[in-house]
C-alpha cells in the first residue's frame, strides 16, 4: 500500500510538471496566434498544443481515477504510472526538440520534464517488465477488469446494458455486418423497452434523466458488441434531443422528446452536403417560406451526404439555409425536424402529395455497417412551420450542442469498440500456438496487450471526465471533442495491434477482429473530422 501511494504519488508529480510546461506552451501559442485568430498560420504547430493538451488531460484524469479506485482495480496503479511515463516522455523529446517552435526555453524543460527526477520516473515507467505484466495479467483474465464505479446506479446501468448487449446483440453482429443489413425491429424494440433512448432525457418528458454518464456507460457496452448495430442507434435521437432541449419550444418538446425517449420515433441527422463537411457554416441546402394545404411552412430543395440511418428513421434533423445571403454564414442556418416514412433497405424514394420528394441512396461503405448512410436529393419537400426548431438564423448553434453530445458518445464508442478489441486478442492469445506455446506467454505479446490496456483505460477515464463535465455545464465543447479525438485513436491503434496479434485470421472477415478494425477506421472521421477537431475545436478553444 505505502508502495503504491509512493509510486502515485511521484507521478503526480510529474503530472504536475506535464501540465507547468503545457500551460507556458499554450500561453506562448496564444501570442503566436494573437489570441487564436492566426491559428490557420500555425495549423501544425495549433495541432501539436490541442493533442498535448488532451493527452495532459488523460494523464490527470487517470490518475485520479486511480487514486480513487485504490485496490479495486488491481491494473489502475500500473496503467497510470505507465501513461504518465509515456506522455511525459513524449512531451519532453517534442518540446526539446522544437523549443523555438514552442516559444519555450531550456531553463523551462530542465525545471520541469529534463529534471533529474522526472527523468527517473519516465525510465521506471516504460520500463518493459512493468507493462509485460500488465499484459500478462490481460492474458490470464482474457481481458481486464471492470473499471470501478462510485455509484450504485452507474454500476447497475453498467451491469444490465453488458446482459442485454452479450444477450441480443452479441450473436448477431457479424452477420449485420457481412451481409451489410439494416439493424433489425427487435433489437429497437429491446432497447427502447429498457429505456436505452431516454437516458438523458428529462423524466418531464418521459425520459430518465440520468445524465451523460450513464449514456456513456450504455454506448460503450453496446458498442462493444457492435458499433453500428447497437452503439450508435442512441447517438441520433441523443443529438436531437440536445437541440431540443437548448431551442425547441415548450410545445415541440411536450411534442417530440416524450417519443424520442421511448424510442418511438427513430432519428436521423442530416447536415453534411456532397461539398460541405465539416466546414458546417457553408451549408446551402434552401428552405424557403411556402405555404402548402393550408399551411404555413418551408420547401426544402438541394443535397445532403452521409446521413446515417435516413431511411429507416422517422425523422431527420436537418440543417438547411433559411437566409439565401451565404456571407451571412452561420447565422443564415436553421434546424428542421423533417418526418418522413420508414423504408428498410439501401435506397428509398419518399413523395409528398403536393409534389415533394426525398430520394435516398446509401453509400457502400467497409465498415459502419447495419445503420447505412445515405446521400440524399431533396426537391421541394414541404415542412409545417411548427418543424422549425428555435426560431430561423439558431441552427448552427443548436446543432453545435448536439454535435458536442455526439463527440462525447463517439468517446464511448470508440473506448467500448477498442475494449472489444483487447478481449478479441486476449482471447486468441490464450489459444493460438506458435512455436511450441499458446503466443500469450511470449514477452512481445504481453507487451503489446499492456500498452493497449493502459490506452483503453487512459481514453475511458477522459470520456467519464468528460461526461461529467457536461452534466455539469451541457454545451461545453473542449471536453467531449478531446475525448471523442484521444479515444478514436485509441480505437484505430488497438484494433490494428489486436488485428496483427491474429496473424492471418485477423485478415480473415469471418472473425470479428476484421470488422472491429473497419469500424474503427470511421470514427476519427465523423462528428468532425480529426484535424478539424485538434484546429478549430481544441485549438481554438485553447488559444482563444
Amino acid at each position: 500500500m505505502a508502495e503504491r501511494a509512493e509510486e502515485l504519488r511521484r507521478a503526480r508529480d510529474v503530472a504536475s510538471r506535464l501540465r507547468r510546461i503545457v500551460d507556458s506552451a499554450l500561453g506562448a501559442g496564444r501570442t503566436r496566434t494573437a489570441q487564436g485568430r492566426d491559428i490557420d498560420e500555425h495549423q501544425p504547430h495549433t495541432e501539436r498544443l490541442a493533442y498535448l493538451a488532451t493527452e495532459t488531460l488523460a494523464v490527470e484524469t487517470l490518475l485520479d481515477y486511480a487514486e480513487a479506485a485504490g485496490e479495486r482495480d488491481p491494473l489502475a496503479t500500473g496503467e497510470a504510472i505507465v501513461f504518465t511515463g509515456q506522455v511525459a516522455g513524449r512531451a519532453r523529446t517534442q518540446i526539446g526538440d522544437a523549443l523555438e517552435t514552442f516559444g519555450l526555453e531550456q531553463a523551462e524543460l530542465d525545471k520541469t520534464l529534463d529534471a533529474t527526477e522526472a527523468r527517473a520516473f519516465i525510465r521506471g515507467a516504460l520500463d518493459d517488465r512493468r507493462i509485460e505484466a500488465i499484459g500478462a495479467r490481460v492474458v490470464e483474465w482474457r481481458g481486464t477488469p471492470d473499471c470501478y464505479l462510485e455509484g450504485e446506479l452507474e454500476r447497475m446501468t453498467r451491469e444490465a446494458v453488458r446482459d442485454f448487449a452479450r444477450a441480443e446483440v452479441a450473436p448477431i453482429a457479424q452477420h449485420i455486418h457481412l451481409d451489410d443489413e439494416l439493424v433489425p425491429e427487435a433489437i429497437i424494440a429491446k432497447m427502447a423497452e429498457l429505456g436505452f433512448f431516454g437516458l438523458a432525457v428529462p423524466v418531464e418528458y418521459g425520459g430518465q434523466g440520468m445524465g451523460n454518464l450513464a449514456m456513456i456507460l450504455t454506448t460503450e457496452e453496446l458498442s462493444a458488441a457492435s458499433l453500428a448495430a447497437a452503439g450508435s442507434l442512441i447517438t441520433r435521437p441523443e443529438i436531437l434531443t440536445k437541440a431540443l432541449l437548448g431551442g425547441g419550444s415548450d410545445e415541440q418538446k411536450r411534442t417530440w422528446l416524450p417519443r424520442l425517449a421511448a424510442g418511438e420515433i427513430m432519428a436521423a441527422i442530416s447536415v453534411t452536403e456532397p461539398d460541405t463537411g465539416s466546414d458546417v457554416a457553408s451549408v446551402k441546402v434552401r428552405a424557403e417560406r411556402a405555404a402548402q394545404g393550408g399551411r404555413e411552412g418551408w420547401l426544402i430543395s438541394g443535397a445532403k451526404a452521409w446521413c446515417t440511418f435516413a431511411g429507416r428513421a422517422d425523422v431527420i434533423a436537418m440543417l438547411c439555409r433559411t437566409d439565401p445571403d451565404l456571407a451571412k454564414g452561420a447565422k443564415g442556418l436553421s434546424l428542421f425536424i423533417v418526418p418522413k416514412e420508414r423504408f428498410p433497405g439501401h435506397q428509398f424514394v419518399m413523395r409528398q402529395e403536393g409534389g415533394g420528394v426525398i430520394e435516398g441512396k446509401a453509400d457502400r461503405t467497409p465498415g459502419y455497417r447495419g445503420m447505412h448512410s445515405y446521400t440524399l436529393q431533396i426537391e421541394r419537400y414541404f415542412v409545417a412551420g411548427e418543424n422549425l426548431v428555435g426560431g430561423e438564423g439558431r441552427g448552427f448553434y443548436l446543432q453545435m450542442n448536439g454535435f458536442a453530445a455526439g463527440r462525447l458518445q463517439t468517446g464511448g464508442r470508440a473506448t467500448g469498440l477498442a475494449q472489444a478489441a483487447l478481449e478479441a486478442a486476449a482471447h486468441y492469445a490464450n489459444e493460438r500456438s506458435q512455436f511450441g506455446q499458446p503466443i500469450g506467454r511470449y514477452g512481445l505479446t504481453r507487451y503489446k496487450l499492456g500498452r493497449m490496456a493502459v490506452e483503453i483505460a487512459a481514453a475511458r477515464q477522459l470520456t467519464y471526465h468528460a461526461a461529467r463535465v457536461f452534466d455539469r455545464e451541457e454545451g461545453r465543447a473542449v471536453e467531449p471533442s478531446m475525448a471523442k479525438l484521444f479515444a478514436c485513436d485509441v480505437a484505430v491503434r488497438t484494433t490494428q495491434e489486436a488485428q496483427l496479434l491474429h496473424g492471418g485470421w485477423g485478415f480473415a472477415e469471418e472473425f470479428p477482429i476484421c470488422r472491429y478494425v473497419v469500424d474503427a477506421l470511421v470514427l476519427p472521421i465523423f462528428e468532425g473530422v480529426k484535424p478539424v477537431l485538434e484546429l478549430k475545436v481544441i485549438g481554438r478553444a485553447l488559444l482563444s
